[in-house]
Order: C-alpha cells, then structure tokens, then sequence
C-alpha cells in the first residue's frame, strides 16, 4: 500500500472488492449507496477503505438518495461513484436522466442478477443492458462498459472513471454476479502508473462564465460548487447559463444535439473491442461479460473440427459499434450471440448487420452461465447456413 492508501502489487481478489479499488486508483474519493445483492462487497469495500485514502462513504436511505448524492458531490469537485444490481439500478434511472442533462461526470456500477423483480439476488445474469441505454426517459446517448475479469473490474472502472471526466456525464460499468464474485488473481499498478484524466476547470473569470458552453470538443469546462462560479444546474431544458429555457423548441434542438454529438462524435475515442480471428471468419461470436468468456471453449472446439469462427467481444457496449458490426456483416455468414437474457444486444447486432448476416441468439434467462455445448451447437448451425 503506497503512503496515500492506495493499494499497489498482485493480489488475489474478488471481482466487487477489485471495482472498488479501481475507483480508489482512480481518485474516487466519495461514495453514496444501498446495500444490494450481489454488489453489496462494493460498498463493504468502500465504507473502510474511504476513510483510509480521505474519502467519504454514506449509507443512504434507498438507491434513489445514493444517485442524488452522488450527482451533488460530483458538482462539489470530488469523483464519486455508487454501485447497485437490478431493482436498486431502476430506482437509479431518473437522477441518471438528471446527470445526463446537467452533464455531471460520475460511476454507476451495476453488478447484474436474474430477474424480473427480486429474482435470483445471488445468481448472475446480463438482463439489464437494454435499460443501461433506454433506461431514463428522452433522446440522450450513454456510456457503458462490460468487463469479463476481475482485472478488467479494476481497469475498466478506472476508464469509466476518465470517460465521465473527459466528456461529462454518467458511465456506467454493466458487470454481472458472476465476474462481481469470482476471485482472480489481480495487478494493481503503482499509482503513478495510472494515467488518469483530470476535470477540465474553468479558466474564464467568474463573470464571464456559463456553466454550459461547450468548447469545440461540445464539452463543456466544469467550475465546482465553492469556487467563486455562479451555477443554475436544472433538469429543465437550459441555456449555455443554465438558465431554464422552456418557451420554445429551439433550446431543446441545441442541447440535445450537442449532448448526442459530444458521444457520437468522439465514438473512436470511446469504444473499446476486443478481437479475435476475424480476419477470415464466416461466423463471428459477438458477446460482453461473462458470457463472452464463456464462448472462448466452445469457439476453440469449433475451430479444431475445421469452422472458421471468431470473436468480437464488446467491452463497451454502448455506444454500439455499427460501423464494425456492419463492416463484418458484409464478410460473414452468420453472427452467434450469447447473452444472459432473452435477446437484448442481439437486437443491436440483427439491426447492424441488417441481413447481410444471420443472427443467432443463444439466450439464458439467468441463474447460471451458458453451457459450453448449447454454444457450441449454435457455431455448428451458423457455419451449416
């Protein structure tokens, strides 16, 4: 452990335990939440080791409470993180909306479990990806990761992190129970190995400042609470002063567009893949999560009886890569998509690959993991059409 509190070295840590050191590494410093399963050993992690790296950790009432938080001591200059599952992440989705259009920069991690309603609360599964994107209410674009290790755990709640600074919103980290509480081995770097993105400030005197001028890139520079700035943050249609701007349409055209663009625009910066052997591949595996790593054996098996098969692995899911999608429709016959859920990304891939290939989903309704063989069969039919 360095000076500061931050950890460093290899270790043996469970996928929860992991997320919340990354956020420490990431400078995460507050932490509001719920205690949830199967991401209660987040917020265990982080109500001791706050206090030990000089952060904050409050226990709320509900998970609505732990949005509002969040979202409030992001405004005041700290990084800010909290963690939930299924029903505390529905609870969620209106102050998600509110950071979304008052551009605050925060972690929602959701470690997901089987449902609908309570469910299965120790059990895995991955039904909660469609309300990552469509969760809240109006047009708005979101960011979403989908890690498959507990390294990635670490990693990628760091990049969630940087992602939520650099073009300021909420970004969500869409693990599951099954990577939340597997325990694996884990390297943590020094800190000053960790190559961190820092809040863009404002430069401007306070007098010239409007809170919601975006410079060229559509972000725009953020002054926190007690600095001397002037702030109106609303979840009203505003102007570039934050000023509510509901009389007509033409503040609704400018803000939206510009909270669209800013993650349209910068996708190449956003989206993260992982590829393998689709250079000359006939059927492409397109997972995230635990069921991508799932599909790793039965896509080996498939290639040892001759089937030319690879895989895209989504480690970020939203935004959706269409391009990529689309280009590799145009080289394949066939596209296999397993999900623990009934079909909710194979959706994206159907509409991107728009019939130039086939999609076959292989669906789990949750409670365990794909068996290897139902993969595997799926390979087998797409590679016969």
């Amino acid at each position: 452990m360095s000076q500061s509190g931050v950890l460093n070295g290899e270790f043996f840590m469970m996928g929860d335990i992991a997320c919340a050191e990354g956020a420490i590494s990431a400078g995460c410093r507050f932490f509001a939440g719920y205690p949830i399963t199967p991401a209660t050993e987040v917020a265990e992690r982080m109500s001791y080791r706050m206090p030990e790296v000089g952060g904050t950790y409050i226990q709320m009432e509900d998970e609505l409470g732990s949005m509002a938080a969040v979202l409030g001591a992001s405004w005041g200059g700290v990084k800010a993180m909290t963690a939930t599952s299924g029903p505390g992440f529905s609870l969620m989705m209106e102050n998600l909306g509110l950071g979304i259009m008052t551009e605050t920069p925060c972690v929602l991690v959701n470690v997901q479990r089987a449902g609908p309603s309570t469910g299965l609360p120790t059990l895995a599964a991955q039904g909660d990806m469609m309300q990552a994107r469509w969760g809240t209410h109006g047009p708005y674009e979101i960011i979403a990761l989908a890690p498959s290790s507990p390294q990635e755990l670490f990693d990628l709640t760091i990049k969630a992190f940087n992602l939520s600074e650099k073009y300021r919103l909420p970004v969500l980290v869409m693990t599951d129970a099954e990577v939340g509480h597997m325990t694996e081995k884990v390297v943590i770097p020094p800190p000053e190995e960790i190559e961190l993105y820092l809040r863009r400030l404002a430069t401007v005197s306070p007098e010239e400042y409007l809170p919601f001028k975006a410079n060229e890139d559509l972000v725009p520079p953020m002054a926190n609470f007690g600095q001397g700035y002037r702030f109106h943050a609303t979840g009203l249609t505003h102007d570039e002063r934050g000023y509510p701007a509901t009389a007509d349409d033409s503040a609704q055209w400018a803000l939206i567009q510009r909270l669209i663009d800013k993650i349209q625009v910068n996708k190449h910066d956003i989206i993260q893949l992982e590829e393998d052997g689709l250079e000359d591949a006939e059927v492409i595996i397109c997972s995230y999560g635990i069921s991508a790593r799932t599909a790793m054996w039965p896509m080996e098996l498939a290639r040892k009886e001759g089937i030319k098969v690879g895989l895209l692995r989504l480690v970020t899911v939203w935004p959706f890569p269409e391009e990529r999608v689309r280009e590799l429709a145009g080289k394949a016959k066939a596209f296999v998509v397993p999900e623990l859920n009934w079909g909710q990304i194979s959706l994206e891939v159907e509409r991107c690959a728009a019939g130039q290939a086939e999609v076959i989903l292989v669906p789990h309704p949750g409670g365990d993991i794909h068996e290897p063989g139902r993969v595997l069969e799926a390979i087998r039919e797409a590679a016969r059409r």
